[in-house]
């Protein structure tokens, strides 16, 4: 059976990838710091569920020693040159886009079929992910797209990865560490202290009260973490399950789905989500690095009022 873990032993390989090119990248002047930083990255995947939770953490604040202390730094070496980018991208023109829509077309269509497979009897993916996997089988299927159309050499999808996350840097990962920061608040009981606070200050005695407070509160916990991962186990504990679900009998799948995407309107307006809103600014060479929350923070209102009208209109019924 094909499991979540399995797409985090892909995940590991890339980053050992990204590592070892790092580490024979003889003008990047940071480049130990770069390889050993993406080699522990690597190992949380490749043996994150047989590690210890000690040492998983151990590894996590090794990564920020790494990225704090002796940072991280990009090459000046580039897999081809402008001349020969513009010379590709006239020669494909929109064709370029076809390993990127790749992705979406697999992982929708893995979604609805890999549900019902079956080997010997057996699952042949693990229904609880199979969206997941089917995301991961995409990415495979646009790599192998991409490799088909374009010819490349060999390993450029590694350095290409390099390159790409080089320039991220330590903001790559902050949406899978917030996640499990988020896990972390919802064990220690952050959502019940939240509940607490909300129902003492707050009028949630009518099914619209308790809407707005679970989306507004969605935007507003997300803005203060940086990412919707985080904000969710703890507003859908402390006011999601126990209000809307609860005490007003909300369907609790439009409830998450609509609220993740309310989260999601917080992440447009923070700086917190630095891989969203920081990171682009910076590759762009914006003079102003918060041009890119300003431009999002009207859309990103719109939006939120959306979610609520839209929470509202159908979560009761």
């Amino acid at each position: 059976m094909i499991r979540l873990e399995h797409v985090y032993w892909l995940m590991g390989a890339l980053a050992g990838g990204v590592a070892f090119v790092n580490a024979r990248d003889a003008t990047n002047p940071r480049r130990w710091n770069n390889a050993v930083f993406w080699g522990l990255y690597a190992v949380t995947f490749l043996a994150g569920s047989t590690l210890p939770h000690f040492a998983s953490g151990c590894l996590v604040i090794a990564m920020v020693l790494v990225a704090s202390i002796g940072k991280l730094g990009q090459t000046s070496r580039e897999s081809q040159s402008v001349a020969q980018r513009d010379a590709s991208a006239a020669r494909w023109g929109n064709r370029l886009f076809i390993p990127a829509l790749t992705i979406p077309a697999v992982t929708l269509l893995g979604s609805f079929v890999l549900k019902s497979l079956q080997v010997g009897g057996a699952p042949l993916v693990d229904p609880r992910q199979v969206t997941q996997i089917a995301l991961a089988l995409g990415a495979l299927a646009g790599l192998v797209v991409g490799m088909l159309m374009l010819r490349p050499p060999l390993l450029a999808p590694l350095h290409e990865a390099r390159r790409l996350w080089d320039a991220v840097g330590w903001a790559a990962i902050l949406p899978q560490m917030l996640a499990a920061l988020g896990a972390l608040f919802a064990t220690a009981g952050v959502g019940k202290v939240v509940a607490t606070l909300a129902e003492r200050w707050l009028p949630l005695g009518s099914p619209l009260a308790a809407v707005v407070t679970y989306t507004v509160g969605m935007a507003l916990f997300t803005m203060i973490m940086g990412n919707a991962f985080a904000a969710f186990p703890v507003m859908t504990a402390g006011i999601g399950l126990p209000l809307i679900m609860t005490r007003f009998g909300g369907d609790v799948t439009i409830m998450a789905a609509v609220g993740m995407l309310s989260g999601f309107c917080g992440t447009l307006m923070t700086p917190m989500a630095a891989n969203y809103n920081i990171v682009p600014a910076a590759l762009l060479e914006l003079p102003d690095e918060y041009a890119v929350i300003k431009a999002q923070i009207p859309t990103a209102l719109l939006l939120l009022a959306a979610n609520t009208a839209i929470m509202y209109a159908f979560v009761y019924r």
